[in-house]
C-alpha cells in the first residue's frame, strides 16, 4: 500500500444554493478557500452546485443550464484549486457534448489546478421529484485518482445506495469516496419513509465499513420548492463510524481529520477484500 502522510485534512462544503448561478458559484469559490483557510487539503462541493435542484420538474428549459467541460465553471474551479493549492473535487455539473449527450458530472482537480479525472453519475434515478433521467444519460465507468494525499473516488448522490459501486470503487484502490449529494425531504417522503435520513447514513458508513475506506458525503441544505434538503453532510471512518458531522439546517464547513493508517488496520483486520470469492458472484451480471 502507497505510504502517505499520517493525517489528511478535508472540507466537505454545505451550502444553500439560490437561482442565480453566479452567486452559487462565488459563494462555492469564497467557501472553498474558507475551508482552506480551517487547513484542508481536500475539498469537495455538492451535487449540481451551480443550480437550484432542478430535476424536481421535467421541462425542457431547464437544458439552458447545461454547459461544456471544460468551460466557464471548471476554468474558475481550477483557479480555485491552483490559488489555494488544494485538491478540488467540483461536486458536479450538468455538462453537455454537443447538444446532444447530457451528463451529471463531477471533476477532479490537483493543486496545481490541472483536471485529474472526470466522473459521470452512473446510477440514475427517476422518482417524485428527481426526474435525472429526463436530463442525465448514465456515465460510463468509474474514476479512482492518486493524489499525494490519498486515491480518491467520486460517485454522485444516488450512487449512494449501490454497494457494487462503492466496492468497485475500493478495488480501484479508492482511499476515500466522496459523495456529492442533493438529498431531502418531500411531504409523501416524510410520511412513509420517516426514517429516511437515518437510513441514507447508515447505508453509506456501511459502504465505509465493508470497503475498509472512508466515505465523505457533502449535501446541499434548504428548502427548494418541493424539497427540504437534509444537510447532515458527514465523514464516516473505515470502521463505519460518523466521525464528523454538519448541521441538519445551516451552511457549514465540515472539516475531518483523516487517520490512513485505518485503512490499513481495516482492511487487514476483516479481510473483506482480500477474501471475496468472485466467482461465485456471476449472478451479479444480468
Amino acid at each position: 500500500m502507497q505510504q502517505y502522510q499520517p493525517t489528511i485534512k478535508i472540507g466537505l462544503i454545505q451550502m444553500s444554493m439560490s437561482s442565480d448561478s453566479k452567486l452559487n458559484l462565488d459563494k462555492a469559490i469564497l467557501k472553498t478557500r474558507e475551508a482552506k483557510s480551517k487547513g484542508a487539503e481536500i475539498v469537495c462541493l455538492p451535487e449540481l452546485f451551480k443550480t437550484q435542484y432542478f430535476p424536481q420538474t421535467e421541462s425542457a428549459r431547464n437544458f439552458e443550464l447545461a454547459e461544456e467541460i471544460p468551460g466557464h465553471t471548471t476554468d474558475a474551479l481550477s483557479k480555485t484549486a491552483k490559488e489555494n493549492s488544494i485538491i478540488l473535487i467540483g461536486g458536479s455539473i450538468f455538462e453537455k457534448i454537443n447538444f446532444v449527450e447530457y451528463y451529471n458530472t463531477s471533476v477532479i482537480f490537483d493543486k496545481n489546478g490541472t483536471i485529474l479525472g472526470k466522473y459521470r453519475k452512473i446510477h440514475i434515478p427517476y422518482d417524485p421529484y428527481f426526474y435525472e433521467k429526463e436530463y442525465f444519460s448514465p456515465g460510463g465507468k468509474y474514476t479512482v485518482v492518486e493524489t499525494p494525499s490519498a486515491n480518491l473516488g467520486v460517485l454522485i448522490c444516488y450512487d449512494q445506495w449501490f454497494p457494487e459501486a462503492a466496492r468497485v470503487n475500493a478495488l480501484k484502490g479508492a482511499q476515500i469516496i466522496f459523495y456529492p449529494t442533493a438529498m431531502g425531504w418531500f411531504d409523501d417522503l416524510r410520511k412513509i419513509e420517516p426514517f429516511s435520513q437515518q437510513r441514507w447514513e447508515r447505508d453509506q458508513c456501511s459502504h465505509a465499513s465493508l470497503n475498509g475506506i472512508y466515505v465523505a458525503t457533502v449535501n446541499r441544505v434548504g428548502k427548494e420548492d418541493k424539497i427540504d434538503f437534509w444537510g447532515n453532510s458527514f465523514v464516516a471512518d473505515p470502521y463505519g463510524n460518523v466521525i464528523a458531522r454538519a448541521s441538519s439546517k445551516k451552511e457549514q464547513i465540515l472539516i475531518a481529520e483523516l487517520n490512513p493508517e485505518l485503512i490499513k488496520k481495516s482492511q487487514e483486520g476483516w479481510g473483506f477484500l482480500k477474501n471475496r470469492i468472485p466467482e461465485s458472484y456471476k449472478d451479479l451480471i444480468g
